[in-house]
Order: structure tokens, then sequence, then C-alpha cells
């Protein structure tokens, strides 16, 4: 066993061009913000992203580091429609896979469990197949011989993923209310790296919470980063909600603009310009 921490540089550091990047999360909730802004200070392009995307997909695809999204929405939650994932699909800017979201969770459970594929019934009867004719299906090879989609895994080279805790060995526990998959993006990625909002010693991580609250095992986890406040401006209940003024300023703020006031330092200047800690969110 051995201490895995990083710094969010140290990850982007092993981030590179082309690459297919998951990232957890579930709209504007428990996103890996802090390890995104790192990625946005480095130079690394041509992504294929997979996500349940937020402002994770559309600060990327506003900073042009997108080729391919794999998605099944991109949304910030209390703004439906992620503005800047809006404006990119507006003008052709990254070529789009869109999938349901019960597909998309299949991808990722096939991925984890190195399947090229798993049969589901989602999709049968929908526009889902139409505008993704590279869709196939399968014959049950039984008396019943259903039809299902053959939803291709969903393989990554890196993941990305937030939660509430975590130790030096990797393993992550969440305490709010939903998982969302981020354990499936850590078992579906080549390499996977965990921000968190506090690392703290494995014993404590049983303390005091159920054990089923420790989501991501050490085994599929490369790199461990302690970064309070990692999630912002999304929500990481039960440590802060969403940062909803700082959300709106994101969603109407001209990206040249808002990239230059947020986000052209270190993660310390981005809280310090975000004003991180004070006011709603925090």
């Amino acid at each position: 066993m051995s201490d895995k921490t990083m710094s969010v540089d140290e990850v982007a550091g092993r981030l590179a061009d082309g690459m297919t990047l998951g990232i957890g999360g579930w709209g504007s909730r428990r996103k890996p913000m802090a390890l995104v802004r790192a990625l946005l200070r480095s130079q690394v392009t041509d992504l294929t992203v997979v996500s349940y995307g937020g402002p994770d997909v559309g600060m990327l695809v506003a900073a042009g580091r997108v080729r391919r999204l794999v998605v099944p929405f991109v949304t910030l939650d209390s703004i439906p429609l992620e503005p800047h994932f809006r404006a990119a699909r507006e003008r052709g800017a990254v070529e789009l896979t869109e999938i349901d979201e019960a597909m998309f969770m299949w991808g990722l459970r096939a991925a984890a469990n190195r399947l090229p594929f798993l049969p589901v019934r989602a999709g049968i009867g929908s526009d889902v197949m139409r505008v993704n004719p590279g869709l196939r299906t399968v014959t049950s090879p039984y008396d019943d011989g259903e039809t299902f989609v053959a939803v291709p895994a969903l393989r990554v080279d890196a993941a990305l993923v937030h939660v509430n805790r975590a130790d030096r060995l990797g393993d992550g526990q969440y305490l709010g209310p939903d998982p969302y998959f981020d354990d499936l993006f850590c078992e579906a990625a080549d390499a996977a790296y965990v921000s968190c909002e506090r690392i703290v010693d494995t014993a404590e991580l049983t303390k005091d919470a159920a054990p089923q609250t420790l989501l991501v095992k050490r085994h599929t986890v490369t790199g461990v980063v302690e970064a309070p406040n990692g999630a912002h401006f999304t929500s990481c209940a039960p440590d802060y909600g969403r940062d909803e003024a700082f959300q709106k300023t994101y969603a109407t703020t001209p990206w040249p603009e808002f990239a230059e006031r947020y986000l052209g330092g270190d993660e310390q200047a981005y809280r310090s310009a975000a004003q991180v800690g004070v006011g709603e969110g925090t």
C-alpha cells in the first residue's frame, strides 16, 4: 500500500492530448471542478469527454479543448441547458454522441467489467437509434428471442471525480444523498484521480458513517488530491450547496471575460476571485 496523494497540477500533468476523459458528478452537482480548472491551466486539448455533463463540459468546450462529447445531457440544473455547450453545438464546434441516461450507465458498467458491450432495453423504439446510427442491436440466444440495444463500453483513459472524504490510499467516501456513478467512472478508467474535501485516516472513514458510503475503492484509484471546495461552484452536499450566484455569473459572462477574471491564475487565485468561502455555496 502506498501514499497516492498528489496536487491538482500533478494530475493535470498526467493527462495528454487526444485522451478520452471521464468526469464524475451529475449536472452541476459534485463535479471535480478544481481538477477541471487545473486541466484548463494546462495545454491539453483534442479530448473526448464522457460525462453526465455540467459546467465541466461547458468550460472545456468553451476553452476549445474538446473534440468529441459522449453525454446524456449537459445542464446546470437550475439553468436547464449549459450555455457554453449550447453555443458550441450551435456553431458545430464539437462532435456529439448523445445517448439515454440508462444507456450511458450501462456503457460505464460494460467498461468497468471489461466487456465490449451490454444489452439494454433502453433506446428501443426511440430516436436514440436514429441519431446514433452506429448503435447495434442483439437478439437474445434464449427462447424469448428478445431484441436489445448493444450499448458499447465507455472505456476512458482517465477519470476525474470528487468526493467528500478520502484516505491517502485512494478510498473515497461520499456523504451526500447520491453516489451518482463516480465508482463506475473510476472502474471504467485506465487511471482514476479522486479529489476530496478532506483527506482523513482510513479508520475515520467508517467512524461516523455507514460502510456503504465508501464509494470509491483504492484498487481503482491512481491519485488522491485534497481540494477543499474542490467542487465549487457546483454542490458537494452536505459540505456545501451550489453557489447559485456564482453559477449565474458563469452562465451570463462572456467566456473570454470569465476566463480572464477567474481562471488566469492558480487554484488559490480562483478561490480569491470567486470569493470561495464567502456567502452562499460555502
